[in-house]
Parts: structure tokens; C-alpha cells; sequence
């Protein structure tokens, strides 16, 4: 039987600046905002692109808030729902962490639907431009998880088992760094190369959605559930519960896009 691997002792904080601390997890989002501006940067100075660099700015400045804000209300909705009843002062206490992807997408919806009101374009014009750019800050975000050491998976026997400081003395998957491959480097590449070249109007978000619930829900298996809820019914994650309706919704955009869709 094979040694199980053991979770590098990583400070979840970089550098204290007085009463500062900077952490890892704000820093990995912080370098997945500016990778996403200078890959939206190099589209928007294509030819013909119709976007300017001042567009793309505002547009992942309302982003980024809308993932934030969304974020943090949907981990509290989603996920401590009971917190938030007994103390809806805990919406605010960040410096306990908590962001939900579900929230943060539903964050960034709000944002590029202002947006797309705001600069007089279609919502499906924003959002296949931006869904190629939303797998980096993913990736990162799971990078950042797994350095904290927290939403580790499921006991395994497998060689790459790791034992994680709370998550007790059994090795458990590495799901941070399954999701961070998947959301993130594979959901990525697909999207970036899919998206090189015209595509009809609203397919590019459509294969977002589809690919991001497909891959969350199969990492869902392995991941360690939420202890304060369990497997709803004894079988299923609130993570797949919430990336259902994604998975339905992007089939249904595919289809309408090619049928309806026309090149963008």
C-alpha cells in the first residue's frame, strides 16, 4: 500500500501589512481578473472586434463586483441559509470566508445584463464575449481553495490520496485541484479555441453553462458535501442541485442557437 500523500503546510496569508493580511485566495483572484483583462484586451484589438479597450475595462469591473456581491449572497443563501436567519449581520462577515460560484454567476448575469442595457447590446453578445474569460478566474479561485486547504474531497485509496490538516487522518481526494483542471484549464482551452472563430449568437455561452454543470456535477462525486447539509435526499450535492438547472439551460441555448442563434 502506497504512502498517502501529505497537504503541504502552506500560510494561507502571504505577508502581514500592520493590520493587512494578504492572502493567497484574494491574490489568485486578483491575478485571474488581470489574465482575463489581457486576454478580453487582445479580442477587443482584433479588427472588427466592435469592443474598446475602455469597454472591456468597465465590463470586468461590473464582473468582478457582480462576483463578489454574488458570491458572497449566494454562500450565505445556498449554504448557511441558517446563519443568515439567526443573524443576517452575517452576510457581511467576510473575514469568515464563504463564496458560492452559483452566486457569483448569478452576480455576473446582473452585471452584463446593466452592461448590455448600458452600451446598447444584446445579453448574449455580452455573455459569449465574457464566457471564455470566466475559467481563469475559476481555475485560480480552486488554486486558492487548495492552498487554504479547505473543500477537500472524499476518503480514497487512490495513490494521490492527500491528508489534509481538517479533514482528519485519512487521505482524502485533492477536488480543489480536479476542479481547478477542469473549470478551469480544460473549460478554459475549449472555450478560447471554440470562441477563435464566429460563432452563432449565444453558443458560446450555451457551451459554458453546459460544460461548467457537467464538470461540477462529475468533481461533485468526489468532493467532500457540505457538512452542514449533507446529500439532500442521501444522494445528491447542493453543488449538482445548482448546476442542474446549467446544464439544462445551456442544451436549451445550443439548440436555440442553432436554429435561431445566427452568427454573432
Amino acid at each position: 500500500m502506497s504512502t498517502p500523500l501529505h497537504f503541504p503546510n502552506f500560510d494561507p496569508v502571504i505577508v502581514h501589512l500592520g493590520p493587512l493580511a494578504v492572502r493567497w485566495y484574494g491574490l489568485m483572484y486578483l491575478i485571474g481578473f488581470f489574465a482575463a483583462l489581457y486576454l478580453a484586451n487582445r479580442r477587443a484589438d482584433k479588427p472588427g472586434s466592435g469592443w474598446t479597450r475602455q469597454e472591456v475595462s468597465d465590463l470586468l469591473f461590473y464582473g468582478f463586483l457582480g462576483v463578489v456581491i454574488g458570491g458572497r449572497i449566494g454562500y450565505v443563501i445556498f449554504y448557511h441559509f441558517d446563519l443568515f436567519q439567526a443573524n443576517p449581520l452575517y452576510l457581511f462577515r467576510v473575514d469568515q470566508g464563504g463564496m458560492s460560484f452559483h452566486g457569483g454567476l448569478m452576480g455576473v448575469i446582473t452585471a452584463m445584463a446593466y452592461f448590455a442595457k448600458k452600451t446598447k447590446r444584446t445579453f448574449l453578445t455580452i455573455g459569449d464575449f465574457v464566457a471564455p474569460l470566466v475559467p481563469i478566474g475559476l481555475g485560480m479561485g480552486r488554486l486558492g481553495n487548495f492552498i487554504n486547504g479547505e473543500l477537500w474531497g472524499r476518503p480514497t485509496d487512490l495513490p494521490w490520496g492527500m491528508i489534509f490538516p481538517t479533514g482528519g487522518p485519512i487521505p482524502r481526494h485533492p477536488s480543489q485541484l480536479y476542479e481547478a483542471t477542469l473549470e478551469g484549464l480544460v473549460l478554459f482551452l475549449i472555450l478560447w479555441f471554440y470562441s477563435a472563430k464566429p460563432r452563432n449568437r449565444g453558443s458560446i455561452s450555451g457551451l459554458f453553462l453546459l460544460l461548467y454543470g457537467c464538470f461540477r456535477s462529475l468533481v461533485e462525486f468526489v468532493r467532500e458535501p457540505d457538512p452542514q447539509l449533507g446529500e439532500l435526499g442521501g444522494f445528491i450535492t447542493m453543488g449538482q442541485v445548482l448546476s442542474l438547472p446549467m446544464i439544462l439551460a445551456g442544451i436549451a441555448m445550443l439548440i436555440w442557437s442553432a436554429k435561431k442563434g445566427g452568427k454573432a
